[in-house]
């Protein structure tokens, strides 16, 4: 059993982890978004990757996720927690709260959404696409600990860089989404055709941009909120990394009866 962490403004922090190394690793899809970290925590091995490089430097749309996640699967990682900031698309999740999503759409158009683009094709089943069991742990760990969070959420991936209009917010919410990002997917995507479990932390930064008595969505306001959200996710990952188990789970077994 391996944890990998993917995210960034210290959600990867190396001071969470012991015997602390930095790998560089080449795939088949080019290189991942940054040097690896891996490490142990209370004996468990962990894989730490920052998804837009150490610096922030990748735009949501030019991020290797298939190198990453190959990368991940290479060094051996059974489960996936991936943190990253959102925007709020309801009036009841709060800037600062934890969301961690159950479902998603996925409004991206430019990225590789397979391993799988030759003569062999993979229709990945995604009715379920995160890890319930790991998703659950997750959401215990943030309620033992009084962080606010709502236990499903479902994301709308955009593709990005730009921020939405309103009438795109507003169509969003109508769609009944309660949450929107711009990397989501395809991460979660090629996690499930890896076989590896896979969670996501949805942190909120804002209300978008449909929230007329609120401030608009900023790069300002992101990061100020993040610097907050990152020390409970933090608190998350140090409770819930020793809970995790090799456990039976669609989510290794769907790959399986997936390819043609």
């Amino acid at each position: 059993m391996k944890i990998g962490i993917i995210g960034g403004s210290g959600v990867g922090d190396p001071g969470l982890w012991d015997n602390v190394k930095k790998i560089k690793i080449h795939t088949p899809y080019g290189a991942p978004s940054d040097l690896i970290t891996t490490g142990t925590f209370q004996g468990i091995d962990v894989v730490a990757l920052p998804r837009h490089g150490t610096s922030h430097t990748i735009q949501p749309s030019h991020v290797n996720y298939r190198a990453n996640i190959w990368a991940m699967k290479e060094l051996g990682v059974t489960h996936i927690i991936a943190a990253t900031a959102c925007g709020s698309l309801r009036e009841q999740i709060k800037p600062g709260d934890l969301v961690f999503i159950d479902q998603f759409i996925d409004r991206t158009t430019k990225r590789e959404q397979s391993f799988y683009t030759g003569h062999v094709i993979c229709h990945i089943p995604m009715a379920e696409p995160f890890c319930e069991k790991l998703r659950t742990l997750l959401c215990a760990a943030a309620l033992q600990n009084n962080i606010p969070c709502h236990n499903k959420g479902t994301m709308v991936t955009i593709e990005g860089p730009r921020f939405s209009t309103k009438a795109e917010s507003e169509l969003f919410r109508s769609w009944k989404c309660d949450v929107i990002n711009m990397s989501t997917v395809p991460e979660v995507v090629l996690a499930r055709e890896a076989g590896i479990c896979y969670a996501s932390i949805a942190m909120a930064t804002d209300y978008d941009c449909w929230k007329s008595d609120e401030e608009h969505v900023s790069i300002e306001l992101i990061l100020k909120t993040m610097a907050d959200n990152a020390e409970k996710v933090k608190t998350l990952l140090r409770v819930v990394i020793p809970q995790v188990r090799d456990w039976e789970c669609s989510c290794k077994e769907a790959v399986k009866t997936a390819i043609i």
